[in-house]
């Protein structure tokens, strides 16, 4: 069985992502324990809402400073994944700084509603495992105002008024601005791809 623990950073999508991967026959563990985290085989960092609350846990806990030393696979979901970049607009936060880069509000123009919030098509940027089995102009599910846009480490991205990542992957550290526990078939697949993701 995977040995997968869901960090918990306080995030109101834990349950849906737990969920999520029970589906997929897993049953992963949701903790906030340094010690076990070191000890996992796959994490999974999960938020919604702001980056500072999610970095002030991940601070006050030391696991910021624990994920930036570790080679376990790892992915962020939505606040998760844009944790992982340098630095956020929201709030003027700093991210744990695994992968480079600025999450920014996504610019508003007429006609485009923020929130982004709803269903919208994934582009396939570089070939990556965590995309295999699906397809190229797949739909999944977004809820986000904030987002990375130009990254080198896009896999996949999507556009709501201007193009951002939807997907990132650099050594062992993948990110997912969409809800893979939200977003249906096309979600599962992406997460039982990330069980059996070997990054180099």
């Amino acid at each position: 069985m995977t040995d997968l623990v869901i960090i918990d950073a306080g995030g109101a999508n834990l349950g849906s992502v737990r969920a999520a991967f029970a589906r997929l026959g897993v049953a992963p563990e949701l903790s906030r324990d340094p010690a076990r985290i070191a000890t996992a085989g796959r994490l999974v960092l999960p938020g919604v809402g702001a980056a500072a609350p999610v970095m002030d846990t991940l601070r006050a806990s030391g696991i910021d400073v624990l994920l930036r030393g570790l080679k376990t696979p790892l992915l962020g979901v939505c606040i998760g994944m844009q944790v992982l970049f340098e630095r956020s607009e929201e709030g003027d936060v700093a991210g744990l700084g695994l992968l480079g880069g600025q999450v920014r509000k996504l610019p508003a123009s007429p006609g485009i509603r923020m929130p982004h919030m709803g269903w919208n098509r994934l582009a396939r940027r570089v070939a990556s495992p965590l995309l295999d089995g699906i397809d190229e102009g797949a739909q999944a599910y977004f809820v986000h105002s904030y987002g990375v846009v130009g990254s080198a480490d896009a896999i996949a991205e999507s556009e709501h008024g201007s193009t951002f990542c939807a997907a990132v992957a650099r050594g062992n550290i993948a990110g997912a601005q969409f809800h893979p526990e939200r977003s249906g078939a096309v979600g599962a697949r992406f997460l039982r791809n990330f069980l059996s993701w070997n990054p180099a």
